[in-house]
């Protein structure tokens, strides 16, 4: 082991002792040690282990380390606190502009334990209400994340998306138009990218000397039909290849494996040369059953159901008639409640439900009692005023440890609707977050359920739980299951959203804004409700005003008569 790597020990130690907030003189001699080993000129391997004491900064202390790390390869006291640090914390240490003691006030005081977490944190503007951490360094925070994610590998689905229209147009100019045409996961509108897949009209040896420029794209694999290059970005871009059976290639992989497998097992005959915008139809008139849009070509299932009827009509971004789930300045949210509203009506809503945080969320300055009474009053003003719109009272209640409600009954009673939310205390057995997932789902109060297992794509799996019976639960008790689309949870995932529509739940589409910006991330919620086969008539959020109030008069009515 060389100095270089007994010095990355220290510095780890150091590290991880200032997050534990454990003998900071201990964790400053450490720091010192790994400051003066990497300067050493003459190896520690082939010092003698006496003289090792002698080394100007280092200490007994340090010199016995050196000594374990030299004999055993690694430093028991160091694995101990690997052992009892989250892996996402650790990986913090790579964010630049935060050091040991900002990350031990994220995990410790904030709860968040991955990157991904705490980019997500940064978007709902609750780093600044820390002390240490201001606008500016949420902000640069948020943005030194992001380039570090963008090199990880896999992407959110609006991270390629936005990338996406300069790579085609940059292959359009080196193959032409006619010969380019985007498909794979991308076209299926997955949650998320691992790879953006075009099929080009054109060969190995053609392509490849077309990428060689000044900053060439990284060549990762090549095979007889396709190449897969990694972009300066980190994204990694797939060209599947050869003139041949170029049409087959393009529905092919417009598919999952799965779904395109069955399809030429059930369908070995198809002529798939047939051409022209309505080609991709045309296969599935030859196959004699109706047409599968990319969005759906997940499974074989979808076959079968397509022999027999129609899909139905899906969900459209045109159709979102209000904003369901939003949060102004009141708690986290960057916007005042009149100016999300203004909003919300000018981009062509017909209403806001507002629902920012109740009060159990203390770091998303959570609305207390006499709070919610400024706040409904307020409401009720700006509603007078507002004219063909409608701001509702509503609140993000959270879900305590013992599944009930952070309000009493009667102050639930004075919200037009609640969204019930877990926020705290995500580590759970599936026994525990089933019964208090549960327990909030029978509140009479209860009218939707935020963000089913509190995901976060590529940063946190969420709490395990059993979807059919959360579903059925929400079915026996007339609740709502949100649909969250900020894109970085999509939860309800989109895969249980069939058993949902089967039993009757419906699914409400709401982006969790917590500004004005954040209306747009409707559409991504859109774009998941497609792949799970959501109409608008059962989604909450494409009712119209007058259809929304009944709605939700309706539902309190007889929920609360119930109990």
């Amino acid at each position: 082991m060389d100095n270089y790597q007994i010095a990355d020990i220290f510095s780890l130690l150091s590290k991880l002792m200032d997050i534990h907030a454990e003998n900071n003189f201990k964790a400053k001699s450490y720091a010192s040690a790994a400051f003066n080993i990497e300067k050493l000129s003459l190896p520690l391997s082939e010092t003698p282990r006496e003289k090792i004491f002698e080394i100007r900064g280092i200490g007994e202390s340090s010199g016995k380390k050196i000594i374990e790390i030299l004999e055993t390869g690694s430093l028991q006291v160091l694995d101990e606190l690997i052992e009892k640090t989250p892996k996402g914390v650790i990986e913090m240490l790579n964010i630049k502009g935060i050091g040991p003691k900002k990350i031990s006030t994220i995990w410790k005081e904030m709860e968040i334990e991955s990157i991904g977490e705490l980019l997500y944190a940064c978007q709902e503007n609750r780093l600044k209400l820390y002390k240490g951490f201001g606008e500016k360094t949420q902000q640069n925070i948020a943005e030194t994340i992001e380039y570090y994610i963008s090199n990880q590998g896999s992407y959110l689905y609006p991270q390629v998306e936005a990338v996406e229209p300069q790579i085609t147009t940059y292959l359009q100019k080196l193959f032409s138009p006619e010969n380019v045409f985007i498909t794979g996961a991308f076209k299926r509108q997955l949650e998320i990218i691992d790879e953006l897949e075009y099929v080009i009209n054109s060969t190995n040896e053609l392509i490849k000397p077309r990428f060689q420029s000044v900053n060439p794209p990284e060549l990762l694999e090549e095979h007889d039909d396709n190449l897969l290059y990694r972009l300066l970005n980190g994204l990694k871009l797939r060209l599947y290849t050869g003139a041949q059976a170029m049409e087959k290639q393009l529905f092919i992989k417009s598919g999952s494996a799965a779904f395109s497998e069955a399809f030429v097992t059930q369908f070995p005959d198809i002529d798939y040369s047939v051409t022209g915008p309505d080609a991709d139809r045309s296969i599935f008139k030859l196959a004699g059953i109706h047409y599968i849009p990319p969005c759906l070509r997940e499974t074989a299932g979808v076959i079968d159901r397509a022999k027999t009827s129609p899909l139905p009509q899906l969900i459209q971004p045109g159709d979102i008639k209000g904003i369901i789930h939003s949060h102004s300045n009141w708690s986290d949210g960057s916007n005042t409640l009149e100016e999300m509203a203004i909003a919300a009506k000018e981009q062509g809503f017909e209403y806001l439900v507002i629902s920012d945080h109740s009060k159990s969320a203390f770091y998303a300055q959570g609305l207390h009692e006499e709070k919610i009474s400024a706040q409904h009053q307020l409401i009720e003003e700006l509603n007078k005023k507002l004219g063909g719109f409608k701001i509702f009272k509503s609140i993000e209640s959270d879900i305590l440890y013992d599944g009930s409600l952070d309000y009493s009954n009667a102050v639930l009673g004075t919200f037009d609707l609640v969204i019930a939310s877990v926020h705290s205390i995500l580590k759970m057995t599936e026994e525990k977050a089933m019964q208090r997932l549960i327990t909030a789902i029978e509140n009479p109060y209860t009218t939707i359920l935020g963000h089913m297992t509190g995901r976060l794509l590529l940063s946190r799996k969420g709490y395990p739980v059993d979807h059919k019976k959360i579903i059925d639960a929400c079915a026996a008790n007339e609740v709502a299951i949100e649909l969250n689309a900020h894109p970085s949870r999509l939860d309800i995932d989109w895969r249980h959203i069939d058993y949902a529509l089967e039993k009757g739940v419906m699914i409400s589409i709401d982006p969790d804004a917590h500004s004005i910006e954040g209306f747009k991330d409707t559409r991504y919620g859109v774009l998941a409700a497609q792949k799970g086969m959501v109409t608008k008539e059962q989604n909450v959020s494409s009712l119209n005003l007058a259809a929304f109030e009944t709605f939700i008069k309706k539902r309190k009515l007889a929920k609360v008569q119930a109990y």
